[in-house]
């Protein structure tokens, strides 16, 4: 691999840091080792380094990318997959459908030769899902990465050629083995080339706990996500280029880190159904369930984006419908009557935030966030009640590690804060200096470890955001 640049730590030895959990992946993912030029990870193999990886492969024939990155890197990877070679780029492999993945296809295609992108056929299916349901993932994407001025894209680059279960494409001295796995998305493609011993996993690896469980968006696919990372890890790969997070470098190393995911994933898919086979409700398995803690001990299986509570959730969901065997919730009544109804029985709201404030003060999170949330709804516009859920939204966002409930917990805090102040939840999600990073457009990443000698035994510090779009 290419240094990036003179006197700084060269991204080989980051990565090796890394790696060992001797450094974060906040370099990487705030764009450090973003630049004109793309890193050599072994001979005819580029790799692009941002929040959404691109991995570039000169054929002697033309090049072909695996993923395009965002549109905000579009310009940039353009720049640096030029410098990499002037060849045209025959084709674009897309390993799914996320925003973050397809959107650097457009300088490209302004070239004499136009690429042919390629993915398994249900990517057009999920553009067009986007576009019709456009006006939902605008509210959960700002909700989800604290960004009120999103706005969710309705024009995709559609795929030229699509395929369903395998596909093999040939250019120059290289072969593209393509192979559909459902896992993070239904539409997930990851792709062998075996000439140079390279995989890229798309997002079926991203340096995080797997994105198996996200709570606003579609459907994952945890156990067949697991057999696809056996299926990986029996290919023999040298070199592992991840949609998100740094490359992984030596046949060991790529062998245990698809191991320990599938692992992972085989373990909560274990226990859920063993839960849910012994008649269990939905709350017993989610508090049932305990994921391997020497797993995400990993440096690359961390919870900072997903966690495995809510992969739990998502199998429920796969296996068992929406049900979740309280039949008090099988046709309830509205959320706010029944708040109406608790705050009469204890006193009043002012008497379930005041509960609530004081199970703040003992540390029971959980049950705080219940007794807030009932106040509120049964007294929407009380100012006392909505400070003190702004209170508890905002300690539960500070302890979270995972960007999904980070940002949830954000935006509830907002909120009520914005009640509380009569204000709007712009201005309360744009107080900090973190706030307005994360409002400008940017992810964060969670909760990581500080770097350095004692990463290991430091205490959690939220990450710097990334400038990215939202993606999954």
């Amino acid at each position: 691999m290419t240094e990036h640049n003179p006197g700084a730590l060269d991204y080989p030895t980051y990565i090796d840091r890394v790696w060992r959990g001797e450094d974060t992946l906040l370099a990487h993912v705030t764009g450090a080792f973003t630049s004109e030029r793309l890193f050599t990870v072994r001979e005819g193999v580029g790799f692009f380094p941002a929040f959404a990886n691109v991995a570039a492969f000169d054929t002697g024939a033309g090049l072909v990318l695996v993923d395009s990155g965002d549109i905000r890197t579009a310009g940039l990877l353009h720049t640096a997959v030029r410098a990499f070679s002037p060849d045209p780029v025959r084709a674009v492999v897309y390993t799914h459908g996320h925003v973050d993945h397809v959107f650097g296809v457009g300088p490209f295609d302004q070239e004499p030769v136009r690429p042919e992108v390629i993915a398994h056929e249900a990517v057009a299916a999920r553009f067009d899902r986007y576009v019709e349901t456009s006006g939902y993932n605008t509210w959960i994407n700002r909700r989800q990465f604290g960004v009120p001025s999103l706005e969710w894209p309705t024009e995709y680059r559609h795929p030229d050629t699509t395929y369903r279960d395998r596909m093999t494409v040939r250019h120059g001295r290289l072969t593209f083995e393509l192979f559909h796995a459902r896992g993070e998305t239904d539409d997930h493609t990851y792709v062998w080339v075996p000439e140079v011993r390279t995989l890229c996993t798309g997002d079926l690896f991203i340096w995080n706990s797997p994105n198996a469980g996200n709570p606003q968006k579609a459907q994952r696919y945890p156990e067949e996500w697991a057999r696809a990372l056996r299926a990986m890890a029996g290919l023999g790969a040298e070199v592992l280029l991840p949609g998100h997070g740094i490359p992984i470098v030596g046949a060991d190393r790529v062998a245990q880190a698809l191991d320990d995911t599938a692992s992972l994933l085989e373990s909560l898919c274990a226990q859920t159904r063993d839960l849910m086979n012994a008649g269990l409700r939905l709350d017993a398995v989610i508090h049932g369930v305990k994921a391997p803690q020497e797993l995400l001990a990993k440096p690359y299986l961390r919870p900072a984006y997903d966690e495995p509570e809510f992969v739990v959730r998502n199998l429920w969901r796969l296996w068992g419908g929406w049900y979740d065997q309280n039949p008090a919730h099988l046709k309830p009544a509205p959320e706010a009557a029944v708040a109406a109804e608790l705050a009469a029985a204890a006193g009043g709201a002012l008497v379930l935030a005041r509960r609530a404030s004081r199970l703040l003060a003992e540390g029971e999170l959980r049950l705080a966030s219940h007794l807030a949330e009932t106040a509120a709804l049964a007294a929407p516009e009380d100012v006392e009640v909505a400070r003190v859920r702004a209170e508890v939204y905002a300690t539960r966002a500070e302890r979270e590690t995972s960007t999904m409930a980070r940002g949830v917990f954000h935006w509830a805090a907002a909120e009520s804060a914005a009640v509380a102040e009569g204000t709007d939840v712009t201005t309360e999600l744009t107080r900090s200096a973190e706030g307005r990073a994360r409002a400008g457009g940017a992810i964060s990443v969670g909760v990581v470890q500080e770097s350095g000698p004692s990463a290991g035994g430091s205490s959690p510090s939220a990450a710097t955001p990334d400038g990215a779009d939202p993606c999954c």
